[in-house]
């Protein structure tokens, strides 16, 4: 553990969606007004809080691609660009720590935006004993639209397993 820098590693789940009558399939669910209102929020608490990803993994929905956009918006110039996954939607934890397991050895900070259940057992399996009791306590309890889980990464991506995370923050960004 000790060869490695601390790594940053959030979990976003995506803002409020919407279901309009005319949309027919849940990946093509848009955001709903209050989703619109709050996806900014996630965005400047990040840049607020010195959390400002240097990569972006995001599920290929609409709504976590919209979610996407609004959180880059109020990054601005330091907003990566976001590399969509077919494999983030709908995604088990497993399957997102799949994902997460093969990124680059040069991200430092990482964004994942996905879906529930899958992010909130995502956080519950790999936050270690040194966790923020508060912070884990919050999201065992509640992973709302917009919940965004901090964590501390010590070992390379690839070895990423469970209570290997040291949970810093758990904040509901809301408009």
């Amino acid at each position: 553990m000790s060869g490695h820098h601390i790594k940053k590693l959030m979990l976003l789940r995506h803002a409020k969606a919407d279901w309009p009558r005319e949309v027919t399939s849940d990946h093509e669910r848009p955001l709903s007004g209050r989703g619109h209102r709050d996806a900014p929020q996630a965005g400047i608490w990040m840049r607020e809080h010195d959390a400002v990803p240097d990569f972006i993994l995001c599920s290929s929905a609409l709504r976590t691609r919209q979610t996407c956009t609004w959180v880059c918006d109020e990054l601005g110039d330091k907003a990566p660009t976001a590399k969509l996954e077919d494999r983030l939607y709908d995604a088990s934890a497993s399957s997102i720590l799949s994902v997460i397991n093969h990124v680059p050895e040069t991200v430092t900070s990482l964004l994942v935006i996905a879906h529930m259940p899958g992010v909130q057992e995502l956080a519950m399996r790999l936050a270690s004993v040194s966790s923020n009791e508060d912070a884990v306590m919050d999201m065992a309890t509640r992973y709302p639209t917009s919940g965004l889980t901090v964590m501390e990464v010590e070992v390379p991506w690839a070895e990423l397993d469970g209570r290997d995370a040291k949970i810093t923050d758990f904040a509901v960004p809301r408009g």
